[in-house]
């Protein structure tokens, strides 16, 4: 294994200037989890039911920790080095951990569909994120007065939709102009605690672990469902790694170190100070922090903080959509890059409006931050807990670190996984139900199209012929001027169009061409990678081409590239034969009856392939026929 794999390409930071890249990676990455401060504590607090001295450092001491063990250690030190040539997230991890099982088939089905479930969470987590970060900064309003009790609902989702209809520009320019305001809002926030902290340095004591530990031993049950809020400090860490083939490694770890750990500490200590002095403050102990003049222009920096924190999981989503699309998990759809420079920026538009749609219904649903609370936690630590199997893996398997050490750290980081995501068990029936929800709707789509592919691809490809045997009955069979071009899934047999075609048309034309698109396990193949070229007798040729599991294929492009393996192409002489076959319900089909409507709804509703592989529409000829599944 390369040292590019193990301890992964910063591309992004190769090709700019390292500044830029740091505020773009404020601006889009660490909204999420700088925004905690805004509801963690007082969902902890509402949990434990007291805000006595031992209450406070002992809540103080687990959030301080939970930072430190899964952001700092888990995920900016160690699973950032599980990047897949630059990209993160879970499919990405997947990915690199199915190296690890490539002689052992039935491992490599378990970690494809912890992958799968990983990424089903992931969704459902982005639902929830946008939805609890806007409105706890809204509800930031009513600690100034009561009036803007009827208000808060519709200025969060005039918010929200603000920030969906942005989308189209790209998480590029989106960063650049949110960057500059993230770092004041980590100014702000590290400013607002210090104070508090400096009248109460006592507080500093809860840094001792053994603060969180008493307060989890002397009330276990209550102490195990604090856990629950505890966890809202560390939910963005997941969306962090997702976003990582945006920005970069070094621009993630260089801000987090730099800006955003110490201002989340002192603002952490400082609402924890700030309790010690006022207990009454529990109401809202971030708000609380500012004086009375400041609340306004802190409701609107926190509004928009907010909104900005909402971007980290809608990018992390466009860039797993994008990734599973490319690894046969989800159909084909329309994907729009929106940067000339970073192939990592992109705009999935259907994406973007089933995620506002959820957004909306959460909002109007649980209509608090208090009831959202409830519903945060048990998709993201779900998907924390499954990272954490797949980078042992990995870093055993294919790394090569030895079992001890891979047993002390992944084993530490998955007992705290485990911890979090039983304790937002308990959240089930409040809310917590929301997020399995959408993530088991997911689960259910992606294996079914998954499963269904691998059915109709099977049904095909049992009434061809074996390409050999076809070419040398072809001598003498008719030709035409020009070029076609098959696209198919093997390049051993015959194409279903090229027989229908044959069949209907009684002829052949005089150059055929059978191209096959493959994509691997990386996210961008090398230009010296991207092309197989074999010439064939009778004017017959296949040609395969190489795309990373983040790249959109272009294949007029690539048949530009051709000429680099004497065969040269002129499009208007060129004809795309695809397939287009309609679904019919076999006897006996090994997919249930739902299971297959879905999948033909899936399927017929996909990009089509024209789109999705560029090809120029007045081009193509689609044949088929009728395919039972």
């Amino acid at each position: 294994m390369s040292s590019d794999i193990a301890l992964g390409r910063d591309q992004a930071g190769e090709k700019h200037a390292l500044p830029p890249m740091v505020l773009g990676a404020l601006g889009v990455v660490y909204g999420d989890i700088g925004t905690s401060p805004l509801y963690t504590l007082k969902t902890c607090f509402n949990v434990i039911g007291s805000t006595d001295a031992r209450a406070i450092y002992g809540v103080l001491s687990l959030v301080f920790w939970a930072l430190t063990l899964v952001i700092t250690i888990k995920y900016v030190i160690f699973i950032m080095r599980a990047d897949n040539h630059g990209e993160g997230g879970i499919l990405a991890l997947t990915a690199l951990a199915q190296r690890a099982a490539l002689r052992r088939s039935r491992y490599a089905w378990w970690i494809a569909a912890a992958g799968i479930v990983g990424s089903a969470l992931f969704y459902g987590d982005g639902v929830v994120t946008p939805a609890i970060s806007v409105l706890s900064a809204v509800e930031g309003l009513k600690v100034a007065t009561p009036l803007f009790e009827n208000y808060v609902i519709p200025i969060t989702l005039g918010l929200l939709l603000g920030l969906f209809l942005m989308q189209h520009r790209g998480s590029g320019k989106v960063g650049g102009l949110f960057g500059p305001v993230m770092v004041l809002w980590f100014a702000v926030i590290g400013i607002l605690g210090l104070p508090a902290i400096l009248h109460h340095p006592r507080i500093l004591r809860a840094l001792d672990p053994l603060f969180g530990l008493d307060l989890l031993a002397a009330h276990p049950w209550t102490g195990f469902a604090l856990l629950g809020g505890v966890v809202l400090a560390v939910t963005g860490g997941e969306a962090l790694y997702a976003d990582m083939g945006h920005f970069g490694r070094t621009p993630i770890r260089l801000a987090w170190f730099s800006l955003v750990l110490p201002a989340l500490i002192l603002n952490y200590f400082g609402q924890g100070a700030n309790l010690l002095a006022n207990p009454l403050a529990v109401d809202n102990p971030f708000f609380r922090l500012a004086p009375g003049w400041a609340i306004y222009p802190l409701v609107i920096l926190a509004s928009a903080a907010t909104v900005i924190a909402s971007q980290a999981v809608i990018s992390g989503a466009f860039s797993l959509t994008r990734q599973a699309i490319q690894l046969g998990y989800l159909p084909r759809m329309d994907i729009r890059h929106t940067s000339e420079t970073e192939i990592g920026q992109i705009f999935v538009p259907s994406v973007n409006r089933m995620l506002m749609l959820g957004v909306f219904v959460l909002v109007v649903g649980f209509r608090s931050s208090d009831n959202l609370a409830a519903a945060y936690g048990i998709a993201v630590t779900g998907t924390m807990t499954i990272t954490t199997i797949l980078a042992f893996i990995y870093m055993r398997g294919v790394v090569g670190w030895s079992l001890p050490r891979v047993i002390a750290l992944f084993g530490l980081f998955l007992v705290v996984d485990l911890a979090f995501f039983s304790a937002n068990l308990l959240k089930l029936v409040e809310g917590g139900w929301f997020p399995l929800a959408v993530a088991a709707g997911l689960f259910i789509l992606m294996t079914t199209w998954r499963k269904g592919r691998g059915i109709l691809l099977e049904r095909i490809m049992s009434s061809t012929l074996e390409l050999n045997t076809f070419i040398a009955r072809s001598a003498g069979k008719p030709r035409v001027p020009g070029t076609a071009v098959y696209m198919t899934s093997r390049l051993d047999v015959v194409p279903v169009p090229l027989l229908h075609n044959l069949k209907h048309n009684k002829v052949l034309h005089e150059r055929i061409v059978l191209m096959k698109v493959e994509t691997t396990d990386i996210p961008r193949e090398g230009a010296e990678r991207c092309l197989e070229v074999c010439h064939l007798d009778a004017n017959f040729h296949t040609v395969v081409v190489h795309y990373g599991f983040m790249e959109q294929p272009n294949l007029p492009k690539a048949l530009k590239e051709c000429r680099n393996f004497q065969l040269r192409f002129n499009l208007l002489e060129t004809s795309f034969f695809l397939g287009h076959e309609k679904i019919i319900a076999a006897p006996n089909s090994s997919l249930s009856s739902l299971r297959r409507s879905l999948f033909i709804t899936l399927q017929n509703n996909a990009l089509s392939a024209t789109e999705f592989f560029r090809i120029p529409a007045n081009r193509v000829v689609e044949l088929g026929g009728q395919i039972e599944i």
